[in-house]
Parts: C-alpha cells; sequence; structure tokens
C-alpha cells in the first residue's frame, strides 16, 4: 500500500468545532498544496460518515478543549484513496477522546 495515512479528528473550542488533519513528518512531496489535501481529506471523511449526526454528537457530548478523533485516512497526492479507518466517535471510557 502508498499514500500517506492523515489523522483526522473534530476539535472542540467554546465557540466552535473545528476539523482537525494531522499530517505525517514523512509526507510525499507530490502533497504541493497543503489547503487542497485538507479539503480532499475533508470531503474523503464526509463521505464516508455522516457530517451532521458526527457533529451533533460531539457538540452534545464534548466539552471545550478536547479533540474527538475520527480515525484515518490514506491518500495519494492525486486525490485517489488508498484506504481508511473512520468511525462516528463513541462516547463511553476509553473510546475516540484524546
Amino acid at each position: 500500500m502508498s499514500g500517506d495515512t492523515f489523522g483526522v479528528g473534530i476539535g472542540v473550542t467554546e465557540a466552535e468545532l473545528r476539523f482537525l488533519v494531522r499530517v505525517p513528518s514523512d509526507v510525499d512531496s507530490g502533497w504541493t498544496d497543503p489547503e487542497e489535501f485538507q479539503r480532499l481529506v475533508e470531503r474523503v471523511v464526509w463521505e464516508r460518515l455522516d457530517k451532521e449526526a458526527v457533529l451533533r454528537r460531539i457538540s452534545e457530548s464534548t466539552p471545550a478543549g478536547e479533540t474527538v478523533r475520527l480515525g484515518t485516512v490514506t491518500l495519494k497526492p492525486d486525490g485517489t484513496v488508498v484506504d481508511h479507518a473512520l468511525s462516528p466517535p463513541r462516547f463511553d471510557p476509553g473510546s475516540n477522546r484524546d
């Protein structure tokens, strides 16, 4: 399998929810536009998860200052999805929270 694996999550602040992308330190040089690959990662995540339900659950259950992990997405610089390990948040002990 080739491609870069990006971790994704939702950061909770007092005012908003932020879509977060963790970029590997050895990211492929083919990713020339950081904003473009972040948009691509976000699109891939919301194609696989119910955005409205996920964000609602997070906003109702997660205090400010926490990050809820959604999983990972592995992509090639041409936009090909190689793999993903995404799941909606569960809020029981030891679940998706950082």
